[in-house]
């Protein structure tokens, strides 16, 4: 769309680059999906390559456009088959042949006689018999007429297998355009010639284009261009010869020599495959492909063919991104759209785009070994999404606004927000005036607030927290597809401590059969691995060291975990493992329970499933600690963990 000078709007086609009007990419999705398949034990590599592979709700994946390719690949070998031009020259010969004999039979003469005798013992091969009636004289127009299509349909094909759309150009045929034809390969052969002996060939090809450009609307640039181009199309055309029989491949070499009548320009196709050949070795010379259809392909439609089957395989290579340094950048657009249309290429560069968005965005990093990792900003974005769905569960099922914001009074945090229905806290005055006179609403001196202009000074309780979350990291957890739902709750809860409760002090702890404190990145990232033992005694131990550190602090201690304890840790440090479980790990966990409630810690149980033995372990914590019990369902772990922190951090009690 451009502007003339009297302001008019003029729209013109639109031909490259990115399209202006496409909707931008949306990350956020993106990341989600990423962030479900690293929290599910997958590295953020393999994560980013099956969300390529899956693809968006509006975008092809890259296994979609691959199966496509692959069904194209097969229609092509199931419907045709390589022998039309033997099978079009056989009906053309049969043609001459019957109406020369209608010609001679009322003819009475012996010359007649002899003429049948010679048709008579014509050889049975289709190539023998064209090249023996090349010097025949026949008495029958029709059959003359006959003749000189199979000369002319040899040399189209021949043509056309070697320079797409020359079929095309030759179908009206006359020896100046065959004297043409001929001078153009001799002049190309030249070219080649000398570029492979490496002389300088830029001003010779220049000439040579401002000559016969005519039989080269690709309109090459360069000769190494010129070279790609036909080196393509020629190895294709080999491999269409490599695929027919060997009484097939040689019938057709055979009649090559028929093309136009003219054996020079066979010649000179067979000098071309040879330079070409040695200027582009790593073409694919030698291959071949089953054709099986019913559809018969003369030779340039037979080479068109061999060069899509080369092409869906170079684009299935790049489609499947398995060799070293792969991009989608390296997927052939063009190629691709002349495969399966324009939406494919639409989608491979949405598909592209969205790859290069997200490294640029700075959502996934370089850890210094060289593995990719998500950054801090995508762990905050993944954060942000978890606790949003938790605090809406919690709405929803409670009816309450959102309990996430600072608390109802006490210390200012130095941040604003928008006034909400029920807000007690008071009131940004500089800020709401602000916002009141960039609304425009100040007029003759006066200011008009209005209630979206209001913002409230954000407050948190005076009381602090310290807060461990205990996460239980045993294979149970992977096997009963409990990992995810752990790992976004973990994420909820840190979001909701780092940006609303920043004096709070939380510790994530994970345990298997030893115990860890991990940061986020780390639980986030961590993964599954088949491990045997439920070492809760060696968490709550670490627990208590967070406490005793911030002895300040409200102590909050959440343990989610779907087994009882089977290990415990000995002084010397070593993890003890025994299923079933021993009276000495009950003991040593109970222990630490009771240790956490000498500090005022009362620890809560996140309990999945229902294992009995659990149960009456979580009971007997309950009792001594005087701490809680609940027994979430998957989906809403996240919204009891959170919402106990939240009751707990407010003065509330089990």
């Amino acid at each position: 769309m451009t502007a003339d000078p009297g302001g008019r709007w003029e729209y013109r086609p639109y031909h490259d680059g990115p399209d202006p009007l496409a909707p931008p990419v949306d990350l956020r999705d993106a990341l989600e999906a990423i962030g479900q398949d690293v929290m599910g034990g997958s590295s953020p590599r393999s994560a980013l390559e099956e969300l390529l592979r899956r693809g968006t709700d509006r975008t092809q994946g890259l296994d979609d456009l691959t199966r496509r390719l692959w069904e194209r690949r097969s229609r092509i070998q199931r419907r045709n088959n390589l022998d039309g031009t033997l099978a079009e020259v056989r009906q053309l010969l049969d043609r001459a042949l019957a109406a020369e004999k209608r010609t001679l039979f009322p003819d009475p003469s012996d010359d007649a006689r002899f003429r049948e005798a010679q048709l008579d013992a014509l050889p049975t091969g289709t190539a023998a018999a064209v090249n023996e009636l090349a010097g025949y004289d026949w008495q029958s127009p029709e059959a003359a007429e006959a003749y000189q299509q199979i000369r002319d349909k040899l040399g189209q094909e021949l043509m056309e297998s070697r320079f797409q759309g020359m079929k095309q150009a030759l179908e009206q045929t006359t020896p100046q355009d065959v004297e043409r034809v001929r001078a153009m390969m001799a002049d190309l052969n030249d070219l080649l010639l000398a570029h492979l002996r490496g002389d300088d060939t830029q001003e010779r090809f220049q000439a040579f284009m401002r000559e016969h450009g005519e039989f080269f609307p690709e309109n090459p640039r360069t000769v190494e261009e010129l070279v790609d181009a036909l080196a393509a199309r020629a190895a294709a055309a080999q491999r269409m010869m490599n695929s027919m029989s060997a009484e097939q491949r040689a019938e057709l070499s055979e009649l090559m020599g028929n093309a136009f009548g003219d054996p020079r320009l066979a010649e000179q196709v067979s000098t071309l495959d040879a330079n070409l050949r040695a200027l582009r070795p790593g073409e694919d010379w030698s291959g071949s492909a089953r054709m099986r259809g019913e559809n018969p392909l003369g030779m340039g439609e037979g080479a068109q063919a061999m060069q899509d089957l080369g092409e869906l395989d170079a684009l299935a290579e790049q489609l499947s991104q398995s060799y070293p340094g792969a991009r989608l950048e390296d997927i052939d657009l063009d190629a691709l759209q002349r495969q399966l249309g324009d939406e494919a290429g639409v989608d491979a560069r949405r598909l592209a785009e969205l790859e290069r968005e997200l490294n640029r965005a700075g959502l996934l990093e370089r850890a210094a070994d060289g593995s990719l990792r998500l950054s801090p900003k995508a762990l905050r974005k993944l954060g942000e999404s978890a606790l949003s769905d938790v605090l809406t569960a919690m709405r929803s099922t409670r009816g309450e606004r959102d309990t996430a914001r600072a608390g109802a009074a006490g210390e200012p945090t130095g941040a604003t927000r928008p006034w909400e229905f029920g807000d007690t806290e008071p009131w940004d005055v500089p800020r709401t005036l602000r916002n009141a006179v960039l609304r425009g609403g100040s007029s003759d001196g006066r200011v008009r607030v209005e209630v979206s202009d209001v913002e409230v000074v954000e407050t948190e309780q005076r009381a602090r927290a310290v807060v461990a979350l205990c996460v239980d990291t045993s294979w149970s957890m992977v096997q009963e597809d409990r990992w995810l739902p752990m790992k976004r709750t973990a994420l909820a809860l840190h979001q909701l401590i780092s940006t609303r409760f920043r004096s709070d002090e939380l510790r994530l702890i994970t345990f298997g059969r030893q115990a860890a404190a991990v940061d986020i990145g780390e639980l986030t990232a961590l993964e599954s691995a088949w491990e045997q033992g439920t070492n809760l005694h060696h968490a709550l131990l670490l627990a208590g060291r967070h406490l005793r550190r911030h002895p300040g602090a409200k102590p909050v201690v959440l343990v989610v975990t779907d087994g009882e304890p089977t290990a415990h840790l000995e002084p010397d440090g070593e993890a003890v493992f025994r299923y079933p479980t021993t009276e000495r790990t009950l003991r040593k966990t109970l222990t630490e329970v009771d240790s956490l409630a000498k500090l005022g810690a009362s620890v809560t149980v996140f309990m999945l499933g229902d294992d009995p033995n659990l149960a009456a372990f979580v009971d007997v914590v309950a009792k001594r600690g005087g701490g809680r019990v609940v027994n979430p369902d998957l989906d809403g772990l996240g919204t009891a963990v959170v919402g106990d922190y939240l009751h707990t951090r407010r003065g509330g009690r089990g």
